[in-house]
């Protein structure tokens, strides 16, 4: 059962288009169609090719993408929320990943009413904008995982902010903030049943502790470089659709991100294109990896 990925493409005239995509130096290409090739930079385009190469190196199924123009407007969002929710009755996909779609909460509302029809439902995955949608919606707890970064964990965690914009003081947080965040995130209803936190240190938390760490290795350079927090989604997608375990999908995404950095040699400048030649060989090596990590 493939895994689709939801979300947009920073441009207003970009159709809304299903189906299978390729990745090939640097692009991506849709499967039969006349659409033009889409730069692999950041965002949704980035966490698609990160996903294919993943479940490519893995022998898995590709991904299908369910993508979209927006530019921030949300009309590409909303005829993305309505089609996917008149259209889910007839397909069986393993999992979704929402990535970046306009917080429309009607439009995240019928898409959820749908999943919760479907017998068995999909692993839920949220990033970016869905993510926001879902905490506002009150129907966080329904997901199986959100992949915050610090600051929108900051946002999880606070149970009176109905958008990002309104989060209060703990916006701030440092990274020995993030376990009191997890329980505030949890304790309110504003998680998904996992979060995979991805920061200085990347975090695993389930049922409102830290179950799981991954710091190593250290590479500054990614810091700076837009789209390494898509390159994490995309890999935990891809992992998460080979069948792998959630907690171990998690933490071999963030160890192979690293391993990538580390391979890779970056700098400010690289772009997630010019990363993605060495993801083949830090999934190898981080599927290999043991984790200590139990969940009770």
């Amino acid at each position: 059962m493939a895994w689709i990925i939801c979300g947009t493409v920073p441009d207003a005239s970009f159709p809304l288009i299903e189906g299978y995509w390729r990745l090939d130096k640097g692009q991506l290409h849709a499967h039969g169609g006349s659409i033009p090739p889409l730069a692999v930079q950041r965002g949704t385009p980035a966490l698609l090719a990160t996903a294919l190469l993943a479940c490519e190196t893995l022998g898995a199924e590709p991904p299908t993408a369910l993508l979209v123009g927006d530019t921030g407007r949300g009309e590409g969002s909303r005829a993305l929320y309505t089609h996917l929710a008149a259209s889910l009755g007839a397909s069986s996909p393993g999992g979704l990943t929402f990535h970046y779609l306009f917080p429309d909460l009607d439009g995240h509302n019928r898409v959820l009413a749908s999943l919760e029809e479907m017998l068995p439902r999909p692993l839920l995955v949220a990033d970016a904008g869905f993510m926001y949608a879902a905490k506002m919606s009150g129907y966080a707890a329904t997901y199986d995982l959100f992949t915050p970064d610090a600051g929108e964990l900051a946002f999880l965690a606070d149970e009176k902010a109905p958008h990002p914009f309104y989060t209060r003081g703990f916006l701030l947080a440092i990274e020995e903030d993030i376990p009191d965040l997890v329980q505030r995130a949890y304790r309110h209803g504003n998680a998904a049943r996992f979060l995979l936190i991805k920061g200085k240190c990347d975090c695993l938390a389930y049922d409102g502790r830290i179950i799981g760490t991954v710091s190593a290795p250290q590479v500054p350079a990614m810091e700076p470089i837009g789209g390494t927090g898509d390159l994490v989604t995309g890999l935990v997608t891809g992992l998460l659709a080979s069948g792998m375990a959630m907690e171990r999908a998690c933490l071999t995404a963030a160890r192979a991100a690293r391993r990538i950095g580390l391979l890779a040699n970056p700098t400010p400048a690289t772009q997630v294109a010019e990363l993605l030649p060495f993801l083949p060989q830090a999934l190898r090596q981080g599927v290999s990896e043991a984790f200590d990590c139990v969940v009770s």
